[in-house]
């Protein structure tokens, strides 16, 4: 599976609950009751909700150029941030959302637990975006030097994956070191108050922490090559889906074309990005040059999600994923390898 090399969510506890009774039935609101006409399409909603994260891919991009308002004219889009992909899965359970994107551990832990979406995109793959940064100073010059130290990464998170991911194929135990659950947005002042030694994070936290006086240990990239990889996907609610399912594949042209974009102008492409990420122009473009988007087209080669009749390999690494986290008691359970095959919708492509 190296071909993936070319190119953020724990059971959900005590606070879904809560979620749930906050938003109860009001959150189906007019995205699935009220509609509008498209121009060029079948009926569209009033209101399409995006919950997006801030990763430096083409569905960032798009949000930055405001290609999704420009396709749905008329439609008010509306785009809700998220810190992390457990939060992505609550808010799709509660029905607060009707696309969002999660990593590959998240989408494996909400299949599994029969969260009501499927995955109709697959953004990237992470390669050097994510990675463990240590602080000068503290003695860590290789991942043995963990033990001892104080790491944060966010549980449930494609970084916290490849954390566990990279002590067990270098035969480290990971209770010889504390792992912290942090959000990306408090990794920073965590570090500042001293608090931890190091974090495995995304972008653009990652940039921030080595501005800090942080070290790049080990990236997702050196994981993925030992067989961890991680990626990030597009999810989209199943009653959405069943009734506009036309609009879903408009926001894939949307998709591709915000990645046809980001690869033949990175430069501007990176100027805008920049103003999402919080990072400077060149950061930006850095932070592009460490992850593998994927248009259209390439959703459905045999790497990734394949066609109905010839499902892809991609399948098989969320059932991976899964049974990881089941090895390492993050979730309770992983369905068989059909039930992740079934939610990849590859069928919402042209047929080659």
């Amino acid at each position: 599976m190296n071909q993936y090399l070319n190119s953020r969510n724990l059971p959900i506890c005590i606070w879904l609950m809560i979620v749930l009774l906050l938003s109860g039935c009001g959150a189906k609101d007019a995205a699935l009751t009220s509609t509008t006409k498209g121009e060029g399409s079948s009926t569209y909603p009033k209101q399409i909700r995006i919950g997006y994260q801030v990763s430096p891919n083409g569905e960032l991009l798009a949000k930055a150029l405001g290609l999704a308002e420009k396709k749905f004219a008329g439609v008010q889009v509306k785009w809700i941030k998220f810190d992390a992909g457990r939060d992505v899965n609550v808010a799709m359970t509660s029905g607060a959302i009707d696309f969002g994107m999660v990593g590959t551990p998240p989408a494996a832990n909400g299949i599994s637990q029969g969260l009501p979406y499927q995955i109709y995109y697959i953004h990237d793959v992470i390669a050097e975006s994510e990675a463990l940064i240590v602080k000068n100073g503290v003695g860590i010059t290789n991942l043995q030097g963990t033990q001892g130290h104080k790491i944060a990464t966010t549980f449930g998170s494609t970084s916290h994956f490849s954390l566990l991911s990279a002590l067990k194929q270098a035969g480290i135990n990971e209770k010889s070191l504390t792992i912290l659950d942090i959000p990306a947005p408090e990794i920073l002042a965590a570090w500042q108050r001293g608090d931890i030694d190091g974090a495995y994070i995304w972008q653009p936290t990652q940039s921030t922490l080595i501005e800090h006086g942080g070290n790049v240990l080990l990236t997702s990239k050196d994981v993925a090559a030992k067989g961890g990889i991680t990626g990030e996907v597009g999810v989209v609610q199943k009653e959405f889906l069943s009734k506009y399912p036309n609009v879903v594949k408009d926001y894939i042209s949307v998709l591709d074309e915000a990645v046809q974009e980001y690869r033949a102008h990175p430069q501007s492409a990176s100027v805008a990005l920049s103003k999402e990420l919080g990072l400077t122009v060149a950061q930006s473009l850095k932070a592009m040059n460490e992850i593998i988007v994927l248009d259209a087209l390439q959703q459905t080669e045999a790497a990734y999600m394949g066609s109905p009749d010839k499902p892809g390999q991609f399948g098989q690494l969320l059932k991976d994923t899964g049974d990881f986290l089941v090895e390492q008691k993050t979730i309770k359970s992983s369905v068989n390898l059909a039930s992740y095959q079934k939610a990849l919708r590859n069928d919402l492509y042209p047929v080659k």
